[in-house]
């Protein structure tokens, strides 16, 4: 049988990457798919660079609606990135006739329901495994491995630069600002690591999960996204006092008001698998009724390993390049037409507990008037913790505080996010607490 072809647009470290493993692994990659696979055709714009990467046996070009245009091109990957071009060269490769392969998670994330909309009434595939943590088959679980089961909800360190930096905080005991200029160094975060440590990036892939999840659609301007900037190396150490790990999660609950989408620094019991993935590596907990808990922990970036999932979407396309488009499986896992319109929750209805540090006056009956707050607010207290005022002492650098000061640091039990607020503001109007309230949420995964 004649090779399906492929056009790649843009071939960059992804790119180059399936390029390579399809070409090495051809043969073993035949055998899966029932015929062979093969990229004929490249956009990008710098060709003579593009030209050097794949040899002369395949055309290259500048222009990505060159590809798009050619008959006999069957499949598109874009791996152009971003949400402009990339949305425009999408929609024209549907409205061709040609099955898509992307990475892009910005782009489903923020324009998936028109994207995969487009495809069905055209009744070609976009697969899209390497737009979630990176090499981790988490997409294949979610839409077929886990099919049988009513999933209750997720948790991911679905960024590794972010979790590369947490993972340094601890180890070494430095700020936020000392480990990101060493992680920039490094090449583990970009120049402008905006997306990441903002917790944008994460945001976007916890939002296709929760819509394969859960059969809604895609809404990324639903979701609660806060990122690690405002954490201390002080909060990684209490944490750690206490059992706990730091950990940015991108979370999405099923509850009985809707659902929760959320990307925010965690509280993880340290005993949690999740709590131990380490550097930049990436992990997945899912939370199914039937099977219980899943884990699923690998690279999260990277050439080979994203190009890894790359052709594991076009080895599943192939299979099913001639299948009636009723057969195969929904974009969304659910069928389009049976997407529910159950709410994302704003994130002052989400229910769980939380850390706070308080830095205040060392003086008697600070901490009294501080949980007297909590009770009247209805919040119960897990634990708490109370430093020595020499012990801050001898961290501020220097010999003598101008007020006597410590940190306090409580643990609450499950309450709506919303009471925590008012709550916070109350207790941060009092004269004896001396610096902005840190809150954390925690999350014990049970």
């Amino acid at each position: 049988m004649k090779p399906i072809q492929v056009g790649l647009l843009g071939i960059g470290v992804v790119g180059s990457g399936t390029f390579n493993v399809l070409r090495r692994n051809q043969e073993e990659i035949k055998r899966r798919a029932g015929r062979g696979i093969e990229i004929t055709m490249v956009a990008d714009l710098n060709v003579a660079r593009a030209q050097e990467l794949v040899g002369p046996d395949v055309s290259v070009v500048s222009d990505a609606r060159a590809v798009i245009a050619n008959p006999d091109i069957d499949i598109v990957i874009e791996l152009i990135g971003g949400y402009g071009i990339a949305k425009t060269l999408v929609m024209e490769a549907i409205a061709a006739g040609k099955h898509v392969v992307t990475a892009n998670k910005a782009l489903l994330a923020v324009h998936g329901t028109e994207i995969f909309a487009a495809a069905s009434a055209r009744g070609v595939m976009v697969a899209f495994e390497a737009a979630v943590a990176g090499g981790i088959p988490i997409i294949k679980a979610l839409r077929e491995g886990l099919t049988a089961n009513s999933i209750q909800w997720i948790a991911g360190i679905i960024n590794g630069t972010t979790n590369f930096i947490l993972s340094e905080m601890r180890d070494k005991g430095l700020d936020f600002g000392v480990v990101l200029k060493e992680a920039q160094r490094l090449g583990y975060a970009e120049a402008d690591p905006t997306f990441d440590i903002e917790g944008v990036d994460a945001a976007h892939k916890a939002t296709i999960m929760s819509a394969i999840a859960f059969g809604i659609p895609v809404q990324f301007d639903k979701a609660y996204v806060e990122g690690i900037t405002k954490l201390g190396a002080a909060d990684i150490r209490y944490a750690e006092q206490l059992g706990y790990r730091i950990k940015l999660l991108g979370i999405t609950k099923r509850t009985h008001n809707g659902i929760e989408l959320r990307v925010h620094p965690c509280l993880i019991p340290a005993k949690r698998l999740i709590a131990n993935v380490e550097g930049a590596m990436n992990a997945v907990v899912v939370q199914g009724d039937a099977v219980g808990t899943t884990l699923y922990y690998g690279k999260g970036a990277g050439s080979e390993p994203t190009a890894s999932a790359v052709i594991a979407d076009l080895v599943d396309i192939t299979r099913l390049h001639t299948a009636d488009a009723a057969q195969r499986v929904p974009h969304l896992a659910f069928q389009p037409n049976a997407l529910s319109n159950t709410p994302v929750l704003p994130m002052g209805e989400v229910v769980t507990s939380y850390y706070l540090r308080l830095r205040v006056a060392d003086e008697t009956g600070v901490l009294a008037r501080v949980t007297g707050l909590l009770a009247e607010a209805g919040i119960s207290i897990d634990a708490v913790l109370q430093r020595e005022a020499d012990e801050i002492r001898s961290e501020s650098g220097s010999g003598q505080l101008q007020v006597p000061q410590t940190d306090v640091i409580i643990l609450t039990h499950d309450c709506v996010e919303a009471k925590m607020n008012a709550a916070i503001a109350q207790m941060q109007a009092l004269p004896t607490v001396l610096e902005p309230i840190t809150r954390i949420r925690k999350e014990e995964l049970a």
